[in-house]
């Protein structure tokens, strides 16, 4: 993957036998797009079984995570922008309101069933992760033409979000509303100490049953789940409070200590919690 002055960043048709996949978060604006395998989707504390053809929209920093059914291909395209790239260039033509999809609820799921509208963003998709790893001589040229497939993109998801969005609330098999339940638990306590028993615990649930459950519909552990949460939480107190010492910033976000929360951030970003807040600083200053 090529990104454009980490405005743009695209995955047409990406495949996998076999992946694990973590939850995870960004600052870009995504635009999803399931084509095959069996896949269930968690998105903050809604979990989606996907179907071939649909789409997801969301603004990247709600925690998420596919949760891929193997030996089944999974396939997909991924669509990556940043909102702040584009938003002068909708102003002038009038239309902000094109982002509106990516903005208030966190996430929407659109059901296509591969209809003829999907199948021209699947183009545009393609298109754009064609022209962004193409070596252009005008650079220039070339960003112009990544807005423009972008804005066509746009103008679709937006159409098929006014005719083909289904409605977060859905009714739930009884095991994904304990799931759920248990995702908004931990995202409303997530910042304070917290273990397996306390969650059962407040559920009133077992805690064989909870660490079983969560584990088998979701693809990883209770434990795994509040440390994703934390470092989410954390990723945003680097960039938001640049004033705020990072040791503050690990206890706030619910870490035992400003060590483990350094091992732990390095491991899962690469970068330590300092180099980061300076990278997404940098960012946005320009």
């Amino acid at each position: 993957m090529f990104h454009l002055n980490e405005s743009f960043s695209a995955h047409y048709r990406s495949t996998s036998t076999y992946e694990q996949f973590d939850y995870h978060s960004h600052h870009e604006y995504e635009i999803y797009f399931f084509h095959a395998g069996s896949c269930r989707y968690l998105i903050h504390n809604q979990i989606y079984d996907l179907e071939p053809g649909d789409i997801i929209l969301m603004d990247g920093l709600t925690l998420h995570k596919p949760n891929v059914y193997l030996p089944k291909e999974y396939i997909r395209s991924v669509l990556h922008f940043s909102p702040q790239s584009i938003q002068k260039v909708l102003a002038e033509l009038g239309s902000p309101f094109l982002l509106d999809v990516f903005e208030g609820p966190s996430h929407r799921l659109i059901r296509t069933h591969e209809n003829a509208q999907s199948q021209e963003l699947e183009f545009l998709i393609d298109k754009i992760d064609t022209t962004i790893q193409e070596r252009a001589q005008n650079d220039q040229l070339r960003k112009t033409e990544l807005n423009v497939l972008l804005i066509q993109a746009l103008i679709i998801v937006y159409q098929l979000s006014q005719t083909h969005q289904v409605p977060v609330m859905q009714p739930k098999a009884f095991k994904d509303e304990y799931i759920e339940d248990i995702a908004t638990y931990i995202q409303a306590h997530f910042m304070e100490k917290l273990s397996l028993n306390m969650i059962a615990n407040a559920l009133n649930m077992s805690k064989s049953y909870v660490s079983h459950l969560f584990k088998d519909m979701t693809g990883f552990t209770v434990m795994e789940y509040v440390m994703g949460c934390r470092l989410t939480h954390a990723k945003y107190l680097l960039e938001m409070a640049p004033d705020k010492k990072i040791e503050k910033v690990a206890y706030e976000s619910g870490f035992e200590s400003a060590s483990h929360f350094s091992r732990y951030f390095r491991q899962k970003t690469g970068l330590t919690a300092k180099d980061y807040r300076r990278h997404r600083l940098n960012i946005s200053a320009r």
